[in-house]
């Protein structure tokens, strides 16, 4: 009798088994099987190479080798259980047992069982179909004819632990084997059931996919070739396809983009936002996202064109060009955000084109005068209607580069609202550090700005916030002198307007007193943009006797610009002819360049009220305050007429509004003549603020008010100490016809002109 160990398999009586006769010998050491012999089939709990008693559970089957088929199978018919009283493991791994037969439950009919056998067949049946060994299981499958075989059947693919395959051999009911044998194979089948079509779904899945990507694939390669052929039929969604792939945006950019294709594609032509994602898909494919190369600047060739173009504007220019002597040594745009500060008509927004020039770059001019709301700087949100992006990316986007010099124009008069603060949004644009991110609420996606060389236009700081000028270098622009008026008019004005009207060069010149004549007496300014008009008034004039007399050439003379110029002559203020008492020479600054002002004070009979008029704003009504507490101190004794006089402060010009803080000492040296009637000479002018210690403290727009004492025929001038180095910015031919004397107390003041004794 053999005594063979089996492992993991359901071994049950009123069965037949399957066994390489290969293993039988292994397992048992026999050297030969024949049919009929006997066999013992022990169940072990655990594959081990140590063969032991404790390793086998107590239950087994005996049975019959009934045949040894040509594969090398030997078919065990199995009989009984068996109760395995002991067991021993000889030293050659042999087996002796001592076996008692345990009996079978017999609770199930034939009927019944008939019935379940038959159902679980038909089951079988119907998991092997789905499998491509469906052929080869046919023939275990019909031989199955009791709940035990169709359980050893089925044995090696169910998934139970060698435990439960043990339980059901020990079940002695044949009716409770059955049910755990049903639950088992029909848990099994249906979860294989479930299983396989999820495969199969799956696996239908990915062929429609490789297949649809496949179609794709051809139909691209077709469509391409029918654009080469006919490219004037190409779709819109082609083309912006196209675009995306060639763009170089950047990877967010490139999703955002492929979505709003995707919803053009599903939208169609007639949906609802077609026009608004077309729009945008327009706009973001029309930009430029590559990097432009670094490509080297001629300093020579910048500097003639910077000449070339502007007449003067030696510090803006040396400022120029060392912004681009930076860029060509790090190949990139870097350095300072330019706020060019001047007068109207000073040439600051025409400079930055002949930077774009100087460069070899685009440029673009952006204008935020009057922008009150930050969307006009970031853009809308595509969720409203009429979205756009804002003037920074419009920009960009009509420059067709991504490294354009940018001029954004009038930045002091953007104003704040509910919408926003324009100014807070440029914050970001202007920062190196953070434009290189710049989102636009339209686009929605970064753009970088860090290669735009950006250039500020305003006319005055005042009403720029701090952060944001922190952001920038001022520049300031002084005003032209009359001088550089005349070359720059003689130079570049006349042939420009010439041009304009289209008369013929050498038809009309001009004399230099005509053009004299028109920037002293026809114009009030820092800048020239007055100048220009009236010079292509004269122009459009002129041309009527061009037209007329083709051969003739005029000559414009002094004579002929009184006579044609539809305008009145300006009125600038001039010196006084007579020194007067209590009256001195001011100079003030304007928004277009300098004016001298005449400080008027006198004494009429009252109580000792003061009256101040001239339309004074609250920084010079305080001037006077302190001027007069300041002349009563330095004058005590005469100060006394002031108890029974009215003190009558006025600045001529009482229709324009005044204000600044520079008026301090003309008011303090015109109460000092009142009260001690010393006159001051008309020739002498003064600027500067005063403290009420005395000390004189620094103004500004110096070279303007020098400009201005020039052109009324002063010839010394009165300023602060501390405003020397502002000298450098004034043109020297200004310096040449002036005597510029800097002080430090009110008693410099009162000594240089001669109020009080040296």
């Amino acid at each position: 009798m053999l005594i063979v160990p089996v492992y993991n398999m359901i071994i049950l009586p009123n069965a037949s088994l399957h066994l390489p006769v290969d293993q039988i010998r292994k397992n048992t050491g026999a050297n030969g099987i024949t049919i009929n012999e006997k066999v013992v089939l022990i169940v072990a709990k655990a594959t081990s190479s140590d063969m032991e008693a404790d390793n086998f559970y107590p239950i087994g089957v005996s049975g019959v080798i009934k045949a040894i088929n040509p594969k090398g199978f030997a078919v065990i018919q199995m009989q009984h259980r068996v109760n395995i009283e002991s067991i021993i493991v000889n030293e050659d791994h042999t087996i002796k047992l001592t076996l008692s037969q345990r009996s079978e439950g017999e609770d199930l009919d034939k009927e019944t069982e008939q019935a379940k056998v038959d159902a679980l067949v038909q089951e079988i049946r119907r998991f092997a179909s789905g499998f491509q060994w469906k052929d080869n299981a046919e023939f275990f499958i019909n031989q199955i004819n009791s709940i035990e075989m169709a359980a050893c059947v089925m044995s090696p693919a169910l998934e139970i632990s060698n435990e439960q395959r043990y339980e059901i051999l020990a079940q002695d009911s044949r009716a409770q084997r059955a049910e755990i044998i049903e639950k088992t194979i029909y848990e099994f089948t249906e979860v294989g059931r479930i299983t396989n079509e999820a495969n199969s779904s799956q696996q239908k899945e990915i062929q429609t996919k490789y297949k649809e990507a496949a179609i794709k694939r051809q139909m691209e390669h077709l469509q391409k070739e029918l654009d080469e052929m006919h490219p004037e039929n190409v779709t819109d969604i082609q083309k912006f396809s196209q675009k995306i792939e060639e763009s170089g945006m950047n990877e967010t950019a490139r999703q955002e983009a492929e979505k709003v294709l995707n919803r053009l594609k599903h939208e169609g032509k007639e949906g609802v936002e077609a026009a608004m994602l077309y729009d945008y898909l327009d706009f973001v494919t029309s930009l430029s996202w590559k990097k432009e190369p670094a490509e080297p600047i001629d300093l020579k060739e910048a500097r003639h064109i910077l000449d070339e173009d502007h007449y003067g504007l030696a510090k803006v220019k040396d400022r120029i060009i060392q912004q681009i002597a930076v860029m060509n040594l790090k190949k990139q745009q870097s350095g300072s955000i330019l706020l060019f500060v001047g007068a109207p008509g000073t040439g600051k927004t025409s400079i930055g084109k002949s930077i774009a020039r100087a460069l070899g770059r685009e440029y673009v001019r952006v204008s935020l005068g009057g922008v009150h709301d930050e969307s006009d700087i970031r853009g809308h949100r595509r969720t409203y209607i009429g979205s756009m992006p804002g003037r920074i990316m419009d920009g960009i986007h009509k420059s067709g580069v991504s490294n354009p010099v940018m001029v954004l124009d009038e930045i002091d008069k953007m104003s704040a609202s509910y919408h926003g603060s324009p100014a807070s949004a440029l914050l970001e644009v202007l920062d190196p550090e953070q434009n290189n991110t710049f989102t636009d609420h339209y686009m929605n996606v970064p753009y970088d700005l860090s290669d735009v060389l950006f250039v500020c236009t305003a006319n005055t700081t005042d009403t720029i916030p701090q952060p944001l000028l922190d952001r920038m270098e001022v520049i300031h622009f002084t005003g032209y002198t009359p001088l550089e008026k005349l070359r720059i008019a003689r130079e570049h004005l006349v042939a420009k307007s010439m041009e304009a009207m289209g008369i013929p060069s050498g038809q009309l010149s001009f004399e230099d007193d005509a053009l004299e004549d028109l920037i002293s007496n026809y114009t009030s300014e820092a800048g020239v943009r007055g100048l220009r008009k009236h010079i292509d008034t004269l122009c459009r004039i002129l041309a009527v006797e061009v037209a007329s007399n083709p051969d003739k050439s005029l000559i414009v003379t002094p004579d002929i610009v009184h006579e044609k110029m539809e305008s009145r002559p300006i009125h600038h203020e001039e010196i006084l002819p007579e020194p007067a008492v209590g009256v001195v020479t001011g100079l003030a600054w304007t928004p277009v360049g300098g004016e001298i002002l005449h400080i008027e004070t006198k004494l009429t009979p009252g109580k000792g009220d003061v009256i101040i008029t001239g339309q004074l704003g609250d920084v010079m009504k305080e001037s006077a305050r302190i001027a007069l507490s300041l002349v009563k101190s330095q004058f005590p004794e005469q100060a006394e007429q002031l108890k029974e006089h009215d003190l009558h402060i006025h600045v001529p010009a009482g229709a324009v509004p005044k204000d600044g803080p520079s008026a301090g000492v003309t008011l303090t040296a015109a109460l000092s003549s009142l009260l001690t009637g010393n006159v001051v000479d008309p020739h002498i002018a003064m600027t500067g603020e005063v403290a009420l210690r005395g000390a004189v403290t620094p103004i500004g727009g110096l070279p303007e008010k020098l400009m201005a004492a020039q052109r009324a025929g002063v010839t010394k001038v009165l300023i602060p100490k501390d405003n020397l180095y502002d000298m450098k910015d004034v043109a020297q031919e200004v310096k040449d016809k002036l005597e510029v004397i800097p002080v430090s107390s009110i008693m410099d003041i009162l000594t240089q002109t001669g109020v009080i004794a040296r």
